[in-house]
């Protein structure tokens, strides 16, 4: 098809696609475009340009949609012609990954109704007494309490005493210090942290994190601008059992997974065993 013909023709077709005149199922006379034994419709093009669009950009969004017809076409006849049969034959992995699909989405949808989402503490300690090897530490995990200062900050001294104490009252000066004065602070004791994520926050230098971590309780340090003050509270150290608490969250996870597990395979069963009781299924 010569360029002056298209263009006349694309201007044609934009007009006709918002006027609803052309005829479905046309005959390879009014085809647009042809790839080998395929042929490309002007009804193949309504809808492809967007409401609004200008002469010019409808023109440009039909010509691209072609010429991208073509380079499709064109291919898909290369591959055909370079492949075997058993390679270009899609339609049995086509038929297994709609059947994937299908599965997928009523198991999701049985589990959403089903899956009983409420754990006990008492199972998550069951799940923690019973799969002990399952929670091996892979990093170093510390309690800890730490304080990053300026060191113009008033009342230094009385901050050193104060972070080291677990005494409650000294507790509670120290927080109140802290929402005044402190540039960074973690204060929660209870919670196990990593190691690596405080040494993000204090300039500690170590080669060997284990030794450092069973040799040191409380820190002292500054550098040009700022004094640290860090307070170990616990540490457990990596490849040993993970603490309970560390682990809850994952422990969660673990225990509604096998739930999961467990929803799909009564399901199957039950399905197999309504199946097989309706003779719905025969092996030959």
């Amino acid at each position: 098809m010569k360029r002056a013909s298209l263009f006349c023709f694309l201007i044609l077709l934009l007009a006709a696609s918002s006027c609803k005149l052309f005829r479905k199922g046309g005959d390879k006379k009014n085809a647009i475009a042809r790839v080998y034994d395929l042929y490309l419709f002007p009804e193949d093009l309504v809808g492809i340009v967007p409401a609004g669009s200008s002469r010019q950009d409808s023109i440009t969004a039909t010509k691209n949609f072609i010429q991208n017809w073509i380079r499709r076409k064109v291919v898909l006849r290369k591959a055909e012609d370079n492949l075997d049969n058993e390679k270009k034959d899609v339609e049995k992995q086509l038929e297994e990954y709609r059947n994937s699909l299908v599965t997928y989405a009523y198991e999701k949808a049985l589990i959403e109704q089903k899956l009983d989402t409420n754990i006990s503490q008492k199972e998550i300690e069951d799940f923690y007494l019973n799969n002990q090897n399952n929670f091996e530490l892979k990093d170093n995990i510390i309690k800890v309490i730490y304080l990053k200062l300026n060191k113009k900050s008033p009342k230094i001294e009385r901050a050193k005493q104060w972070y080291k104490s677990d005494i409650k009252k000294d507790r509670a000066l120290l927080t109140d210090y802290c929402h005044q004065y402190a540039l960074n602070y973690y204060l929660d004791d209870n919670v196990w942290l990593q190691f690596d994520d405080l040494l993000k926050e204090i300039p500690i230098k170590t080669y060997d994190k284990e030794q450092f971590l069973q040799n040191n309780r409380n820190i002292e340090m500054e550098d040009s601008l700022n004094i640290y003050l860090v307070s170990i509270k616990g540490f457990k150290i990596k490849n040993s059992v993970s603490p309970l608490s560390f682990e809850e969250n994952n422990i969660r996870t673990m225990i509604l997974n096998q739930r999961k597990l467990k929803l799909i395979d009564q399901m199957e069963q039950q399905a197999f065993e309504h199946a097989k009781k309706n003779n719905d299924f025969e092996v030959y």
